[in-house]
């Protein structure tokens, strides 16, 4: 992936910017096919629930933003691919629109894939022609709104991977995107902790790179002193909660974890665990593959992995607590596995945190629908960090907090410890 400009030292014009972010903008829009190239034609429209999206969406919902936020309004004289499509392909924003319902877009067998291709096609040609002429008054807004849409399109690309994997584990056959065989998990060292005393600290992004506008802005915040592991928790860890009854102690689960364990009669491990003649074995996008008991335990819901945390007597960090032991963490080599195969805590695996999804002291949404990216869903969430195998290269920060509702499994995710003090 090529840095954004925002990166590259000194002043940099326009035009120069527009150049970099051309590159930027191919490469991105060049990884979403290549992701896509072990798919059957079959595989491209599935939704196994109203949560997850079919291939051949996400590959025109991405090429409908730039073609609504960028085309649309800054290139005269642009045509549209399809009138349909500003319905069919917008996910939510109201000031755009109308949408289709989301849980019915694995009905759209049209357009076709073929069809999805070219609009691809229509869109990318006429943004490099965009970038190459972006009129000087509306610089800024292009260059800003590009590289949004190229943060966005990777969003993207990682629920390519996670609602591919929904879709495909609805099928007894366990498809495998990757048919190599998965690599061993290093055996995963004791749990150390780290210690943090207490202090007044800054968080949110703190420097002239590219983030969303949740990240900011950059405020103080006073933090207790606490105790995190320096890895991420296992499967070997998370069978022993289970072979302990930890799905069958409500003392351990939060009120509404409870009540959605009684309801989901399913729920008495992490999603993609099979059970087979007494043994444990776990679907991933290598296929179904016997359970490794030092990988990170993943595809957890929050309110699992806190009923986890407590039966280890912890709990689960705040994101400001994620964010001050990060600074001191190393981010796992990137793969191909779309697995996590390390306990690292940074780059595996999404961490849920107890910090709900709310704005910064100072946060301002941006007006017009582009206002609508995230501001609006600031509610009922809580708030992961760390990234997973499934992020696009270039895409994770520290400062990245992305947002899910607490019993949603089906995301990379996982779970890192903590407590007030440090354990005797």
């Amino acid at each position: 992936m090529v840095e954004s400009p925002r990166a590259q030292s000194g002043e940099v014009s326009a035009s120069q910017q527009a150049l970099a972010l051309a590159e930027l903008f191919s490469g991105v829009r060049q990884y979403s096919v290549q992701i896509c190239q072990p798919l059957a034609i079959e595989d491209y429209g599935l939704q196994a629930m109203a949560s997850t999206s079919p291939a051949k969406w996400h590959l025109a919902h991405t090429s409908w933003f730039f073609e609504t936020f960028l085309l649309k309004p800054y290139m005269p004289g642009y045509r549209v691919f399809d009138d349909h499509y500003e319905y069919l392909f917008n996910s939510y924003y109201n000031a755009v629109g109308s949408q289709f319902p989301r849980h019915q877009r694995g009905l759209l067998s049209r357009p076709t894939v073929e069809e999805i291709y070219a609009y691809r096609a229509h869109v990318d040609e006429a943004m490099l022609q965009l970038l190459a002429g972006t009129p000087l008054a509306a610089a800024e807004d292009v260059l800003n709104r590009t590289e949004l849409g190229c943060h966005h399109e990777q969003q993207h690309q990682e629920l390519f991977f996670t609602d591919l994997k929904y879709n495909w584990f609805q099928n007894p056959l366990y498809p495998a995107y990757n048919a190599s065989p998965l690599p061993t998990a290093p055996t995963a060292a004791p749990l150390q902790w780290q210690m943090f005393p207490s202090g007044l600290h800054e968080f949110g992004h703190d420097d002239d790179n590219f983030c969303f506008d949740n990240e900011l802005p950059r405020h103080k915040q006073y933090v207790e002193r606490f105790s995190i592991t320096d890895r991420l928790s296992t499967n070997g860890e998370y069978l022993a909660f289970i072979q302990d009854n930890g799905y069958h102690r409500p003392e351990l689960w939060l009120a509404d974890g409870w009540a959605t364990r009684l309801e989901r009669p399913d729920w008495t491990a992490p999603l993609y665990w099979v059970e087979r003649d007494g043994g444990w074995l776990e679907y991933t996008m290598h296929g179904l593959v016997e359970l490794d008991l030092h990988r990170p335990a993943s595809h957890l819901s929050a309110y699992e992995a806190d009923a986890f945390a407590r039966w280890q007597g912890c709990r689960l960090p705040t994101e400001f607590e994620w964010e001050l032991a990060a600074a001191s963490a190393k981010q796992a080599a990137a793969d191909e596995t779309a697995h996590p195969v390390s306990v690292s805590p940074v780059g595996q695996l999404w961490q849920w945190t107890s910090s709900a999804y709310s704005p910064y002291p100072g946060f301002r949404t941006a007006e017009g629908a582009i206002g609508e990216y995230n501001g609006k869903f600031m509610a009922n969430q809580l708030v992961l960090r760390g990234g997973s195998v499934a992020t696009s290269p270039g895409h994770y920060r520290h400062s990245y907090r992305n947002f899910f509702y607490p019993p949603d499994k089906w995301q990379f995710t996982g779970v890192r410890l903590a407590r007030e003090s440090e354990p005797s």
